[in-house]
């Protein structure tokens, strides 16, 4: 059985809370027989999901696969510029273990990470929303391709969606569920994003992202909205993540977190390892590689409840 901590982290100022383990290990853990998904608990609600929240990057979206291939450089080249004795390569560590502990959070999150490095190295850091633009503006040049062809018709959104998205968002949608987009990037981006991969048909206006003030948006204040505007308990609410936030405000919420260890690079359809051990230690119900199984799932998580 999970094993699960009951200690509160959370920030009396507003900040999300960095990943830490509440979940100790799965034991209980199971394949649904046939499929590539992984049941870690079952579901104890009363009836099926009516409102179902998607994180984007990585969960929906393969616009931005790579990042930290553009932001850990960056990281390195102005811890360097502190006059620091230490190595590139050792920067890089150094760099790698943070932006990997914080990712999920919103960009801003890893900046002021950057910044306190920055201090501690003796240098003067600039404002940690300078750094994050100087990121945005090198993946800007990343990504450029991506979204011209996406923009042009040269790539089909099938290309930079997690496999079977579209499948899985058509199929939700026949169920007459309500479907929502969280995300830590930048909400303009986001919306953008949406619009370019046609997803915009099954969100609507129901797309969030970070806001230039970092404390006036996080997942858990959406999720609070969901269930605040449509009187409904968390038993009500199923959540898709790659990323320890959304499932961790989910479960806080009481609702069912489906972790997508997805491989953003490969496609492969197996889990990516790395994310895989993150997401069942924020607490994921199910983990799955991408979306290919879909069918299994829903059906999986609309009977789980015992109808």
């Amino acid at each position: 059985m999970a094993i699960y901590r009951n200690d509160d982290g959370a920030d009396p100022n507003g900040y999300e809370e960095d990943y830490r383990r509440v979940v100790d290990r799965a034991d209980a853990a199971r394949m649904l027989p046939g499929s590539t998904i992984e049941i870690i608990r079952d579901p104890g609600r009363k009836g099926p999901p009516r409102h179902v929240l998607f994180d984007f990057d990585g969960t929906l979206s393969l616009i931005r696969e790579g990042w930290p291939e553009v932001m850990v450089p960056l990281m390195v080249e102005t811890l360097l510029a502190t006059g620091t004795s230490e190595s590139p390569d050792e920067l890089r560590r150094v760099c790698n273990d943070f932006v990997t502990h914080l990712t999920g959070k919103q960009t801003i999150y890893q900046m002021i990470r950057l910044a306190e490095e920055v201090k501690k190295r003796g240098g003067a850091p600039e404002a940690p929303s300078v750094y994050k633009q100087q990121y945005l503006d090198r993946l800007s040049v990343r990504i450029a391709g991506r979204r011209e062809g996406l923009l042009s018709g040269r790539i089909d959104a099938r290309e930079m969606l997690v496999p079977y998205s579209l499948e899985l968002l058509d199929d939700l949608q026949g169920r007459g569920v309500a479907l929502y987009v969280a995300s830590g990037t930048d909400e303009p981006f986001v919306v953008e994003e949406v619009a370019m991969l046609g997803l915009d048909r099954y969100f609507g206006p129901r797309v969030y992202g970070a806001k230039e003030d970092f404390r006036a948006f996080s997942k858990a204040q959406v999720i609070e909205r969901i269930l605040r505007d449509n009187r409904l308990d968390g038993e009500s609410l199923l959540a898709f993540g790659d990323g320890y936030v959304e499932i961790r405000n989910v479960k806080e919420a009481g609702g069912t977190a489906i972790g997508v260890a997805s491989d953003e690079a490969g496609r492969s359809g197996r889990p990516d390892p790395w994310k895989r051990d993150r997401l069942i230690g924020a607490g994921a119900d199910v983990i799955v590689p991408d979306y290919r199984d879909f069918g299994p799932l829903l059906d999986y998580l609309w009977t789980a409840n015992g109808e």
